[in-house]
């Protein structure tokens, strides 16, 4: 007599096996949850921190020390620290943007640049060669 179907040890051991492919995915999910929230963070520093530099080369114009502030809109749970630093070269400056969550402090994302503010000159008073070179020849 022939049976057909599966035993009782045969069933447990698909259940098991299914029980820990289920258990696999379900922590590959919540890693890649938690890795997309990461991106989305560090995403959003970058933003703030390439956004103040750009402020700043907007502005025209560089002066040593440091300021703070806080994110607008979506990004208020970040806050920001920028640092300039005059170098050895005249005119460069080294800036640095940290941006870190409000709530806890903890830093997120760096951003460093160097940028160039040409110092300010006078112009001197045309030389008498110079006045003759603009004069109109008639």
């Amino acid at each position: 007599m022939k049976r057909a179907g599966f035993s009782l040890i045969e069933v447990m051991c698909a259940v098991l096996i299914l029980g820990f492919g289920l258990v696999a995915l379900t922590e590959g999910i919540t890693l890649a949850l938690g890795s997309n929230k990461e991106a989305e963070r560090q995403t959003a520093a970058a933003l703030l921190a390439a956004g103040q530099i750009e402020t700043l080369r907007a502005e025209g114009y560089l002066t040593a020390g440091e300021r703070e502030g806080e994110g607008d809109g979506g990004l208020s749970f970040y806050k920001w620290k920028q640092t300039i630093k005059e170098t050895k070269t005249e005119g460069l400056y080294e800036v640095s943007v940290v941006v870190a969550q409000a709530k806890s402090g903890q830093e997120i994302y760096e951003l460093s640049t160097m940028l160039f503010d040409p110092p300010i000159t006078r112009e001197t008073e045309p030389t008498a060669r110079d006045r003759d070179k603009n004069r109109r020849r008639p």
